[in-house]
């Protein structure tokens, strides 16, 4: 954010400034003492099992700026900044909608079942390549997460790359309308979240809402090959570009490497080498999605194939590593179906004659559809793995159809200890592993067993 006098902010979020130097700048909002730097305002968010209020005393000790509350709090220094507002959650998004205002970049948007994070670290390195760009860190994509990637910002910055997450119903919408993106990107419509939504149709519905906010000046991005593609675009108002088809953007000549892909970039008669620092054919769909929104913003092809090159991805997104002599895709950051077979086929791809080793865990958030998803998994590592360890009792289903459908080696785990011990009894220099579960699975303890 840019530097902003408390008496500006308070006036921003709808607060008033109880005592305390008024004239005194900010840049920084955080809501978590652990991170807070000297300097930062400190925002009291509640939750359900805490009260960021009982944590005021802490912030002002650290160095914080001032706070922002909503409920008295004692034992404060007599100088230390409050401001009082009737909400702390409501004044962020205020404060957020506020400076969104005077952003001057052009914001692009992206949601999807699958693909969310490495798309946005995609289409942030394109755009880097150009121009300042600001993105969503970590996960801060919801109701409390976009406020503060919002707030990231400066008037600096001319494109910004943000993420809007869901689980429910109804939370597109209100994100959607207070990031105000000039292109929006749509990566898939698959089964996360279904627990909540039911079906894929409601996920559609829900997800689609990006689309319908757009004004006609915008432009809506969307995957060839996504079924739900066409109802989509139905629903926009925004110019719609499709990216993956032979008659637009797609790819060609796919060539897996070590830890990486190599394609030929295509767009008319246009053709460009591009290199991706991570492997998976599903990869490559998410990068064409960026390239599309990068050549809206009027970069090159060659620019586009640059920053592609050039991409950080968020941890543990398919990290490759060399442990040992065993190559080890490191996916364990979440999964759901989808994504699940995704790594699968990403593994199985990568070239070498060794075995290859799944070890995969729990999936959240699919309710009634947790026992077909997991026997679908299964179904896939039976057509692509040699070896399968399934951690947690939760994954017997996935083990079972593994074992059904061809794989020779199934083992079950009953935790990420256990699974790391199988891995480091059963691996040998060659081969390759992939390991992936949702963050309830904590499957990155695998990882740092076997490393």
């Amino acid at each position: 954010m840019d530097a902003t006098t408390l008496h500006a902010l308070a006036a921003a979020c709808g607060g008033v400034l109880l005592c305390g130097d008024g004239s005194a700048t900010v840049t920084t909002i955080c809501k978590d003492t652990r991170a807070l730097q000297s300097g930062d305002l400190y925002w009291a968010l509640g939750g359900e099992n805490f009260d960021g209020h009982n944590f005021v005393a802490a912030a002002a000790a650290s160095g914080a700026s001032g706070a922002v509350i909503s409920r008295e709090v004692s034992g404060l220094p007599a100088t230390f900044p409050l401001i009082r507002v009737d909400d702390t959650l409501r004044a962020l998004q205020q404060l957020a909608a506020w400076h969104r205002g005077r952003l001057k970049a052009r914001v692009i948007c992206l949601t999807g079942s699958n693909g969310k994070t490495s798309t946005k670290d995609f289409a942030a390195a394109v755009a880097a390549t150009r121009f300042a760009v600001n993105k969503t860190e970590g996960n801060l994509n919801n109701h409390i997460g976009l406020p503060l990637t919002i707030l990231s910002a400066t008037t600096q910055d001319e494109v910004c790359v943000w993420e809007i997450g869901m689980n429910h119903a109804g939370e597109i919408e209100p994100l959607a309308r207070l990031a105000g993106p000039a292109i929006a990107l749509i990566t898939n419509i698959g089964v996360a979240h279904i627990e909540f939504l039911g079906s894929r149709q409601a996920i559609a519905q829900e997800k689609g809402m990006l689309g319908e906010v757009l004004p006609a000046e915008a432009v809506l991005i969307l995957p060839v090959a996504d079924d739900f593609t066409s109802s989509l675009a139905a629903r926009t108002k925004a110019r719609v570009v499709l990216a993956g088809g032979p008659e637009g953007l797609h790819a060609e000549n796919l060539r897996p490497s070590a830890c990486g892909l190599d394609f030929d970039l295509v767009a008319g008669r246009e053709r460009v080498a591009a290199h991706l620092p991570v492997t998976g054919e599903h990869m490559v769909r998410n990068a064409l999605l960026a390239v599309s929104a990068g050549l809206e913003l009027g970069l090159s092809l060659r620019e586009c194939a640059s920053g592609l090159a050039a991409t950080k991805l968020s941890a543990r997104r398919l990290a490759c590593l060399d442990i040992r002599g065993v190559t080890v895709l490191d996916d364990s950051y979440n999964a759901n179906p989808d994504s699940m077979d995704a790594a699968l086929h990403a593994l199985r791809g990568l070239p070498g004659p060794g075995r290859r080793f799944a070890v995969l865990g729990q999936m959240g958030e699919l309710g009634a559809y947790a026992d077909e998803g997991y026997r679908r998994v299964g179904r896939t590592a039976g057509a692509t793995m040699d070896v399968l360890i399934a951690v947690g009792p939760e994954t017997g289903p996935m083990a079972e159809e593994a074992e059904k459908a061809g794989t020779k080696d199934v083992r079950r785990a009953t935790d990420t200890n256990e699974a790391a011990n199988l891995l480091r009894e059963l691996a040998r220099p060659g081969d390759a592993v992939v390991i992936k579960g949702s963050r309830a699975a904590r499957m990155e303890r695998v990882l740092e067993d076997f490393a």
